[in-house]
């Protein structure tokens, strides 16, 4: 059985974010399996995939290094990655059935390119959050709420020099859905070639901080949509030393999440 290492959103190698995907089987694994084998990776996640009887359509799970999550982009855009780029699957999309219903993925424009169709998730103003400014070490402009805690600070150079309190963040009683996971965003710079700066720290789950992460923009796609008035936001999210680059397009109550991914290791499993 083989698996691929992919860094999804990244033109090239060792930037965006890295995702294990597995080749695909018949049946899942053993979900125990599937954990041990997710921690033993050491990604933010490892992507499992199992054939239909369709060549175009797959069941995907995401296992990180804690827990199997319900939705993830950037392993997503891998396993589109493996299919159509390393094992040539020779069609236009493919559609992957998942714990967050159907998401489609196709080739975009551009060399290694892929549009996703995800379901937008919308956050709701959010009153103060007891915690969160020790936690983060700055004080919040603005506090949103959905999937995860949307927070934003007041310029582009604090997301990038902010150094939380992780275990404090991952304590905090929060309207978000997911406790331990937070998403801090800042408009960027003049004369940056996207439009925000955000980053994701996600302890809830098992990871510290997400290089790059997919959900987490359907959540800043509807958000800095209505804010800036125009349905393309460029984002850059700013993992120190890796970073991605993710496009989102509102087309109604979905998210297209456009980005490139770069294959950095083929490997067998000897188990």
């Amino acid at each position: 059985m083989r698996q691929w290492t992919v860094d999804a959103f990244a033109a090239r190698p060792f930037m965006g974010n890295g995702a294990c995907v597995v080749e695909p089987q018949l049946a899942w694994r053993d979900d125990d399996w599937m954990q041990a084998l997710a921690r033993e990776n050491n990604l933010s996640e490892t992507a499992f995939l199992i054939r239909s009887d369709r060549p175009d359509r797959f069941g995907l799970r995401w296992f990180t290094p804690g827990r199997e999550v319900d939705l993830c982009g950037h392993a997503t855009l891998a396993s589109a990655h493996v299919l159509l780029g390393e094992l040539a699957l020779d069609v236009e999309a493919v559609t992957f059935d998942t714990a967050s219903g159907p998401l489609i993925v196709k080739r975009g424009p551009g060399k290694d390119a892929y549009e996703m169709d995800f379901p937008a998730d919308p956050p709701r103003r959010a009153g103060p959050v007891a915690g969160l400014a020790e936690a983060l070490g700055v004080e919040p402009i603005e506090v949103w709420a959905a999937r995860y805690l949307v927070v934003m600070l007041k310029d582009a150079a604090t997301v990038r020099n902010l150094t939380p309190d992780i275990a404090a963040l991952n304590t905090l009683v929060s309207p978000a859905g997911e406790p331990g996971e937070v998403i801090v965003c800042a408009p960027a710079d003049d004369g940056d070639p996207y439009d925000v700066v955000d980053r994701f720290f996600a302890p809830g789950c098992g990871v510290p901080e997400d290089p790059a992460t997919g959900s987490a923009h359907c959540i800043l796609a509807p958000l800095w949509t209505d804010r800036l008035g125009r349905a393309r936001v460029d984002f850059f999210q700013a993992f120190p030393t890796r970073g991605g680059d993710i496009t989102t397009e509102m087309r109604g109550d979905r998210v297209i999440l456009t980005g490139q991914a770069v294959t950095t290791v083929e490997s067998r499993l000897r188990v």
